[in-house]
Parts: C-alpha cells; sequence; structure tokens
C-alpha cells in the first residue's frame, strides 16, 4: 500500500483541539486530480459540511491544471465526500448537536486515489493558543540547552 501525502493543514491543529479522525474519498474531474498529483492543493481555510445527506467539502484550493484548457476545473469549487451513510449521519448529530467542526487534515494519495484525512475539531481558545506557543517555547529552550552541554 503506498501512500504519498500531497496537502497538510497545519493550521487545524492550531486553531482546533482535534478529538478524532477519519478517512473520506473525495468526487474528482480529470484536471483536479492532475493538479492534486502535482501537489497544488491548499487546506487552510477549508472545512467540510453535512448537507442533504451528503459530506461536502467547501473551500478547499485546489488550482487549475496547467495543461487543461476550456475544460479546466474551479478552484473553489465544493466537492462531494465519500463515507458510508451510518458515517455521515453520526458525523452530522455530532456537528449539529455538540459544536464540532470538520476540519480537513491532510490530502493523499493512496493506491492511486486520492484521499483527505478529516478531523472531529472543537475551536481552541485564544487563551490556549497562547499556552500552546508557550510550551512549545519552553520546549526549545529545553533542546537548545541540552544540545549546548
Amino acid at each position: 500500500m503506498t501512500v504519498k501525502t500531497i496537502s497538510f493543514n497545519r493550521k487545524a491543529y492550531y486553531d482546533y483541539n482535534i478529538e478524532e479522525s477519519i478517512e473520506a474519498g473525495i468526487v474528482l474531474t480529470g484536471t483536479e486530480i492532475k493538479s492534486i498529483r502535482e501537489g497544488r492543493v491548499n487546506l487552510r481555510d477549508s472545512f467540510a459540511r453535512p448537507e442533504g445527506g451528503e459530506l461536502w467539502l467547501l473551500n478547499a484550493h485546489i488550482a487549475p491544471y496547467h495543461g487543461g484548457n476550456r475544460y479546466n476545473h474551479e478552484p473553489y469549487r465544493p466537492r462531494k465526500l465519500l463515507l458510508h451513510r451510518d458515517e455521515i449521519n453520526s458525523l452530522k448529530s455530532r456537528v449539529e448537536g455538540k459544536g464540532f467542526t470538520l476540519v480537513p487534515l491532510k490530502l493523499y494519495i493512496k493506491n492511486s486515489v486520492a484521499k483527505v484525512e478529516l478531523g472531529l475539531a472543537k475551536g481552541k481558545k485564544l487563551c490556549d493558543k497562547r499556552q500552546f506557543i508557550a510550551r512549545r517555547e519552553a520546549e526549545r529552550e529545553m533542546e537548545r540547552a541540552i544540545k549546548m552541554r
């Protein structure tokens, strides 16, 4: 099984506490998968939302394929995510009821099929982010002190 990570959403780990992650397939057009294989994807401000019994990836940027012609895709179009019905229903109930958000964590190609890892996340408050930064800087200082010995 070959897995090639194309895009990683670092901002999601900074802005959210990730409770659970789930793998989903994506419905793509021909020029989209070609652009993904070139690594021209940005997941920074994207999110997933359940609508009409389906799960949709919104605001994900897949750059137009440079070899495409008039049949090229729109970069920010909504993309349908593929999950089992019971998984969609459980995610829908958690998102609507408990204040969670579905955030894409990474996009990768697994056995020549594009997949998205979604994280069920709760937003961090500003004070949580400050504590995270302080803890990270303290760890860096300790590592520097150990290396200086």
